[in-house]
C-alpha cells in the first residue's frame, strides 16, 4: 500500500499549445442539473486542460453554460441522443476542428435514466481507446451490469462514493481502511478499472496497486465536490495521454488529481472554515493547491 505523496504532472514545454495541454470531452449536466457541467468544465480548465468540449444533451444548457464557463466549447447533441454517434468516432476519435480527444468524462448531472444508460453504453462499446472517467449517474445506470465496464478499450477510472460503491458491489462499504481497500479492489477487478473509492482517506486501486490519499477534510462533504474531482481527473488523464510519459501514467495521474482536490479543500477550509466550503471554492483554491503541490517537489 502506498501512502506517499504523489508526484505532480510534468510541466508543459515552453512552446506548448492548447492541444499539447490535453483535449477533454465531458458528457455531463442536464436541464435539471446544469451546474454539474459547470463544475466539471471549470475544474478541468483549472487543472490544466487545454480545451474542454461539453456534450450537451439538453438544448436548455446551450445558453446557460457560457455564462458560468465561457471557455468551454459546446457540442449540441440534443437532437441525436438516441444514437449519440457524435460523442465518439473511429479508433482515433476527434471532433470537428478540435483534433484528437485525449480523455473523456461522463456522469455528473446526467440523471439516472434510460437516456443516460444509452450514452454510457455507447461510451463503453465504441472504438475509443483513451482514458475515460465514469462518475455519479454514469455508475448508477450500470448497477445491474457493472461488468459492462470491462468492455472499454482504454484505461477506465470509476469514482464511486460509499452509496454508489455499495450498489455496485451489492454489499455495505466497511468503515475501516482494510475493508475499504478490499472492496475497492473488488470493484477494480469487476469493472477492469482504476477505482477511486471516495470518502475519508480515499482509496485508489487498480486491483493490484493501492494508494491511500491523505489530503482533504470534512468541509468537502458538500454537493458538487465529486463533480470537481471528475473534471480534475479528466484534465490530468488527458495530460498523461498527450506525452505517454512512463512516469506519469493513468494511475499516477489519478493519484495526483485526488491529492490536489483534497489539498484545495484543505486550503479552502483553512481560510473559510469547514462549515462554509462549497464545491466552487475547490475550483477557486485549485491554483494555490497546485503551487503548493509543485513546490513540495522542488
Amino acid at each position: 500500500m502506498n501512502s506517499d505523496q504523489p508526484r505532480p504532472a510534468p510541466s508543459l514545454a515552453r512552446d506548448a499549445h492548447k492541444g499539447r495541454a490535453g483535449r477533454l470531452l465531458a458528457i455531463c449536466g442536464s436541464r435539471e442539473m446544469p451546474g454539474a457541467a459547470v463544475l466539471v468544465t471549470r475544474a478541468a480548465y483549472r487543472a490544466g486542460a487545454g480545451r474542454v468540449t461539453l456534450a450537451c444533451l439538453d438544448c436548455s444548457m446551450l445558453p446557460s453554460i457560457p455564462i458560468a464557463s465561457p471557455e468551454t466549447v459546446l457540442l449540441d447533441l440534443s437532437d441525436c441522443v438516441g444514437s449519440v454517434e457524435e460523442i465518439s468516432g473511429d479508433e482515433n476519435p476527434g471532433l470537428p476542428g478540435q483534433g484528437y480527444i485525449h480523455a473523456r468524462v461522463a456522469g455528473p448531472g446526467l440523471g439516472n435514466s434510460l437516456r443516460t444508460f444509452g450514452v454510457v453504453q455507447r461510451l463503453l462499446l465504441d472504438e475509443y481507446s483513451g482514458p475515460q472517467v465514469l462518475d455519479a449517474d454514469a455508475l448508477n445506470v450500470l448497477v445491474p451490469e457493472p461488468s459492462l465496464m470491462k468492455r472499454h478499450r482504454g484505461p477506465l477510472v470509476i469514482t464511486p462514493h460509499a452509496g454508489e460503491a455499495a450498489s455496485l458491489a451489492k454489499r455495505c462499504v466497511p468503515s475501516d481502511d482494510e475493508g475499504r481497500i478490499e472492496l475497492a479492489r473488488e470493484l477494480a477487478e469487476t469493472t477492469g478499472s482504476i477505482c477511486v473509492l471516495k470518502g475519508y482517506r480515499t482509496v485508489i486501486t487498480d486491483g493490484e496497486r493501492v494508494a491511500i490519499n491523505e489530503s482533504g477534510n470534512s468541509g468537502m462533504a458538500t454537493a458538487g465536490s465529486g463533480d470537481v474531482l471528475t473534471g480534475m481527473l479528466g484534465a490530468y488523464l488527458a495530460s498523461s495521454n498527450v506525452e505517454h510519459n512512463p512516469d506519469f501514467g493513468p494511475f499516477e495521474a489519478v493519484r495526483a488529481a485526488v491529492y490536489v482536490h483534497g489539498l484545495a479543500g484543505d486550503l479552502a477550509s483553512e481560510e473559510l472554515g469547514r462549515r462554509s466550503v462549497i464545491a466552487s471554492d475547490l475550483v477557486d483554491f485549485m491554483p494555490r493547491a497546485h503551487r503548493r503541490f509543485e513546490a513540495s517537489e522542488a
